[in-house]
């Protein structure tokens, strides 16, 4: 499971991370304002499963499928899920954004990624756009999560160091363009309609497809 957050076990065998547990609120709030009542939900690169578990039980109305290539990280997500017991809440699916064979049906109302782009080749946010592209309904909407360079906006120096820290760990990571995020979006179908502020120098990205 690729992740720059610390992660513990807990007695369950799931995977806990403070910094899950910090975000959390804030993305929900988000959520909450711009998700559809109802509808197919598929968050890519799901991680621990905090996440899926959390979101789908403050939003009951959406059928939320989490996914993650990571063998790990799916049993985790199936302990958080099993502690959850939530209807709406599907088994993880073994997703690879660069592998179109392991991606879903569509229609989708919505695709979450939650800090992938950072931890993964350029190729994988090319993958990302592509399976949203081609899976999500016509007005459906992309999620994004995570730190992003902004032309217009000094890097802050929390981001820089982490950027570094990202480069050190793979030369292939690394702090994405805003833009250039936008513009591969573009190519398939998507056009950025919000930019959010969030915490820590943050920002959430969201999509519509067109």
């Amino acid at each position: 499971m690729q992740t720059m957050d610390s992660v513990s076990p807990t007695p369950s065998g799931a995977l806990a991370s403070p910094a899950v547990a910090r975000n959390t609120g804030p993305i929900l709030q988000i959520l909450r304002a711009h998700l559809p009542a109802r509808g197919r939900v598929l968050e890519i690169a799901a991680g621990s499963g905090e996440h899926a578990v959390a979101f789908a039980g403050a939003l009951p109305g959406l059928d939320w499928t989490p996914s993650d290539p990571s063998v790990e990280a799916r049993a985790s997500i199936a302990a958080w899920a099993a502690g959850a017991g939530l209807p709406n809440l599907r088994a993880p699916l073994a997703l690879d954004v660069l592998d179109p064979a392991t991606w879903p049906e569509g229609p989708l109302r919505v695709v979450v990624c939650i800090n992938m782009i950072h931890i993964s080749p350029w190729a994988a946010t090319e993958g990302l756009m592509a399976l949203a592209g081609s899976r999500l309904a016509v007005g459906g909407l992309l999620v994004l999560y995570g730190p992003y360079r902004e032309p217009e906006m000094p890097l802050a120096a929390s981001n820089a160091a982490f950027d570094e820290s990202l480069k050190a760990r793979h030369p292939a990571w690394g702090l994405r363009d805003r833009d250039e995020v936008a513009a591969a979006a573009k190519v398939e179908g998507l056009a950025l309609t919000r930019r959010v502020e969030m915490p820590a120098n943050n920002l959430m990205l969201l999509f519509r497809r067109v």
